[in-house]
């Protein structure tokens, strides 16, 4: 049986857990990698990505930047959520402010110290990641729509460390015959982005009362639900551009199987939306996005789906 000091430090760490969304951690490192090997750079051997120790650390650095992320938009929306998620809240009251900050400082400073190790351009590139989330954070989240373009793109930003770090070691002469590739790779973000925003827009349906309450100037708040429905809608369509691009015009192999699903279930997820008019109803909404959102990571593998049955040689790629 643990001692009570035991049990309170138990707590606590579980709280903790939950206020940085660790479950969320070994997702966005996951999909680092996966992108890494079938996006970002399918010419190379996995093995020699998964072994590459400045990648390591720029996946690291990332995943522990958006934990501190998550940390300081929890310092600041404390209010917010004692009235949108008041389970969730009451568990991640368990850890003081004050320990909040520190650990969010700490891993800040690690962060920096890795990118540090890597280069000059990773420690600026994270240097400016990470005050970009603590403005939007401490400011710009209370604004109606450049509060949701920045979250997505906060969102994103990460996936692009990898891509400057992959593209730092190519020529300049070499850059011509990387057209086609970087179109596939800014077609993927785009898709990613666009999922994001259309999340961000309904979490703003779902915390609608505490942002009322704390002033937050959302567009449900502003203009309407059904203005912030019509957006939805829009953005939502619009996913079809970047799909368009990678289906008809480049290869994605066995991954154009998870785009042609997410459209059929983004047609159910805008017919459910008109009828939605309560917080339960936009939160399974939210996670129906979530759901597009982490399937995704692991369809990657859908673009070369014979590492799944042939692993040892597409990893060593002798």
């Amino acid at each position: 049986m643990l001692s009570r000091q035991n049990k309170i430090l138990a707590m606590k760490v579980i709280s903790l857990f939950s206020v940085v969304r660790g479950y969320n951690i070994p997702i966005i490192i996951l999909a680092q990698y996966l992108s890494a090997i079938f996006i970002l750079a399918p010419e190379k051997r996995a093995l020699d990505i998964l072994l590459n120790f400045h990648l390591f650390l720029i996946v690291f650095a990332s995943a522990i930047t958006i934990a501190s992320g998550y940390i300081i938009n929890n310092f600041y929306d404390s209010q917010k959520d004692l009235i949108n998620r008041p389970n969730k809240s009451m568990l991640d009251r368990l850890v003081s402010q004050k320990t909040k900050l520190s650990v969010y400082f700490s891993l800040n400073f690690i962060a920096a110290l890795m990118a540090l190790i890597v280069s000059w351009r990773a420690f600026l590139f994270f240097s400016v990641y990470i005050f970009l989330i603590w403005f939007y954070s401490h400011k710009i989240k209370k604004y109606p729509l450049i509060g949701n373009l920045m979250a997505a793109l906060l969102a994103v930003l990460p996936f692009f460390a990898i891509l400057l770090y992959f593209y730092n070691q190519i020529s300049f002469n070499d850059l011509e015959n990387q057209r086609g590739h970087f179109a596939v790779i800014f077609a993927h973000a785009i898709f990613l982005f666009l999922l994001l925003l259309i999340r961000e827009m309904i979490k703003d349906l779902e915390n609608l009362k505490g942002d009322l309450v704390n002033n937050y100037k959302t567009i449900p708040i502003l203009y309407g639900e059904r203005t912030s429905k019509k957006i939805i809608t829009f953005l939502t369509f619009s996913t079809i551009v970047p799909v368009y691009i990678l289906i008809e015009i480049y290869d994605i192999g066995y991954m154009d199987i998870y785009f042609y699903s997410c459209f059929i279930i983004l047609i159910f997820f805008l017919l459910y939306l008109w009828k939605s008019n309560s917080k339960t109803q936009f939160l399974l909404l939210h996670n129906v996005l979530k759901f597009l959102i982490v399937s995704g990571v692991f369809c990657i593998v859908l673009i070369n789906p014979s590492v799944l049955w042939h692993g040892k040689t597409l990893l060593l790629k002798i």
